[in-house]
Order: structure tokens, then C-alpha cells, then sequence
């Protein structure tokens, strides 16, 4: 693998030319949509891709899918490699190869309403990136600071994000 991604250079200076002559163009919709199929499965539409997501038995599913807080996993740990490498990029710290794993704990009793005081998500969530290269342990500590201050999906656990739902009578 390579020590450098460097389309990444040119990205993060195009976006940065950009943003900087206006802010607005910073501003970017990302839109899913789903649909239920079976005791709780659903397949998600996200542009072109379609993903199913379904519970294990269980928790009423057939197992034939990841679940939602599986997809959660997912997502943090493809957006911290992201991130990983973007500012690597942008730091000008190489990064031979990263790996990341994470698990996390979920008490049941939330979601099913048993106890109102036991969140519905998860309890905590544990993320180990395994990372190779030429650097200093401290310059990939420094790397580190600089995801867990940008990584987007961290972004989303760590700080409240308003949603605003509505139910629409078909």
C-alpha cells in the first residue's frame, strides 16, 4: 500500500478553493429512504445502492442482514478510515496500512421499553484502529486528534444532532 493517497491532495485543496470563495458550497444533502418487508427487515435505498437490514431472531428477524446498530458500526469504522486517511493527507503523515474494529454494548431493555432508564442505544462503544508506517507513535497521535476532532459518524455519537420527525397518513 501506498504512503500517500494523492487524488486526496487534490480533493482537499479543490473543496477548500471552493468553500473559501463560498461558504455555501460547503453544504452537502446526503438522502436514504426505506421500506419494511417481512416481521422487521426493511431495504434501504441510499442513491443507487440498496442495502437490507434485518434482526437476528432474537429480536424478531430472520438474520439474513446486518442490523441497525451493526450498519452504526459500520459506518463509524468506514468514516474513521476515511478520515484516517484524509488527514494523513493533509497532515503529510504516512500511513502504510489501517485496520479498524469496534464492538459495542447494548442493553435490550431500552429498546424494548423494560426499563426507561436504560438507553435504547449503545451503552458504550469501543473503536481499535490498527495502523502501520513510517511515523513517530506520537505524529499518528497526532493523526488521531485531528479524526477524532473531523470524523463526521464520530461527529453524529459524541455531539446531539437534532431530527425532526414527521408521520405522514398515506
Amino acid at each position: 500500500m501506498t504512503t500517500s493517497v494523492s487524488h486526496l491532495g487534490g480533493i482537499i485543496s479543490a473543496t477548500a478553493g471552493a468553500v473559501s470563495s463560498d461558504s455555501t458550497r460547503a453544504r452537502v444533502v446526503f438522502e436514504g429512504s426505506a421500506a419494511a418487508h417481512d416481521a422487521v427487515a426493511s431495504t434501504v435505498t441510499l442513491g443507487q445502492y440498496h442495502v437490507e437490514v434485518d434482526e437476528p431472531p432474537p429480536l424478531g428477524g430472520e438474520g439474513k442482514a446486518p442490523n441497525p446498530v451493526e450498519y452504526y458500526l459500520a459506518s463509524l469504522l468506514s468514516c474513521q478510515i476515511v478520515t484516517w486517511r484524509f488527514w494523513a493527507e493533509k497532515l503529510g503523515i504516512a500511513v502504510d496500512e489501517i485496520t479498524a474494529r469496534a464492538e459495542g454494548d447494548l442493553d435490550v431493555q431500552g429498546f424494548f421499553g423494560l426499563d426507561d432508564n436504560v438507553r435504547a442505544g449503545f451503552q458504550e462503544v469501543r473503536v481499535v484502529l490498527t495502523v502501520s508506517g513510517p511515523e513517530t507513535p506520537e505524529r499518528y497521535r497526532e493523526l488521531q486528534d485531528a479524526v477524532d476532532a473531523h470524523c463526521p459518524v464520530l461527529d453524529l455519537t459524541r455531539n446531539p444532532t437534532p431530527v425532526v420527525t414527521r408521520v405522514e397518513l398515506a
